[in-house]
């Protein structure tokens, strides 16, 4: 359940490491800024609370550096312009790689362009080629001319949203050139809650299959159950929230877009407690813990470990 016979491929993303076998690589948490509603932004020209911002940087760099867990922000942006001054003010106040989150494709394909003037395609991930691009090949092959390294695949099939949908659909995605990029990263599409599932199942078939790193937005589970805040109120959305990011961390899972930085004191505690638990699953089955001294179950359960690895060497 937790090793797959496939060779699973790990990739480096400015330096971090994604992908592996269950349990190898703590999960590449992905945080969101500049989205519509962030208490930061001022207004969509590209005037926002400095100060915050970085604030926000700040804690998760923290929290990233304590559990582990490596973590980067996908900007979201409306137009070119003001995705360059995001991208700016995060190169000035950060190390950690980035993304830039943009649905439409043209406005995209410029803020890229941005990037590659400015010689961080190392640092930056592509969010994302998708099913529902009319010209995968010519995109393709204009981020290939702008030197992009990291790209997300997002897999989705509108008339199959099976687990075996989504598989069928990243497969003729990465035929028509997607393939050939450094990193490759797949977002198995999270549409709710219940369906997050469906996204799970997939990362497990798209590994055993390609070995290729999956994930999702499983914020988008969680946050667009409105819903949640009249039944259980706030502490209760928020403890929702933490169950399944952190258990959809657990099952298969390389990355995990996590939703607004805001959260990252409940989301960071709560993936770190799930990848210690998927270490001691993984170690049911292979009887080996990582030599990864960023795993969360060795910064935090080190004597335990010891132990336990001690126990298995007399056997």
């Amino acid at each position: 359940m937790f090793r797959f016979s496939k060779e699973q491929k790990v990739f480096s993303i400015g330096g971090i490491k994604v992908g592996g076998q269950p349990g190898e690589y703590p999960p590449l948490l992905i945080a969101s800024m500049f989205h519509n509603k962030d208490k930061i932004l001022v207004d969509r020209k590209g005037n926002f609370d400095k100060r915050k911002a970085k604030e926000l940087i700040k804690k998760q760099e923290e929290l990233s550096g304590s559990t582990g867990i490596p973590a980067m922000v996908a900007m979201v942006a409306n137009t070119p312009e003001e995705a360059r001054i995001y991208i700016d003010y995060y190169l000035e106040n950060t190390n950690m790689p980035f993304g830039i989150d943009m649905w439409v494709a043209e406005k995209r394909a410029k803020a890229t362009e941005y990037v590659s003037k400015l010689g961080v395609q190392d640092k930056f991930l592509y969010n994302s080629i998708t099913p529902w691009d009319k010209d995968i090949k010519g995109q393709v092959n204009k981020l290939k001319d702008l030197g992009i390294r990291h790209v997300v695949v997002q897999a989705f099939d509108d008339k199959d949203q099976t687990p075996a949908g989504r598989l069928k659909s990243l497969e003729s995605i990465l035929s028509q050139g997607a393939d050939s990029f450094d990193t490759i990263i797949v977002d198995t599409s999270v549409m709710n809650l219940p369906a997050t599932s469906f996204s799970l199942i997939a990362n497990r078939l798209i590994k055993e299959k390609l070995g290729l790193p999956c994930g999702g937005a499983y914020s988008n589970g969680t946050h667009m159950w409105k819903a949640a805040k009249d039944i259980w109120g706030l502490d209760g959305f928020k403890a929702m929230d933490a169950v399944a990011q952190g258990m959809s961390s657990v099952l298969w899972s390389d990355f995990n877009f996590y939703g607004p930085i805001v959260t990252a004191p409940r989301i960071f505690p709560a993936v770190a407690t799930a990848h210690i638990l998927l270490s001691t699953l993984a170690y049911a089955e292979t009887k080996q813990i990582p030599d990864n001294s960023d795993l969360p179950i060795r910064k935090y359960f080190s004597d335990f470990l010891e132990k336990l690895l001690a126990g298995e060497a007399r056997k």
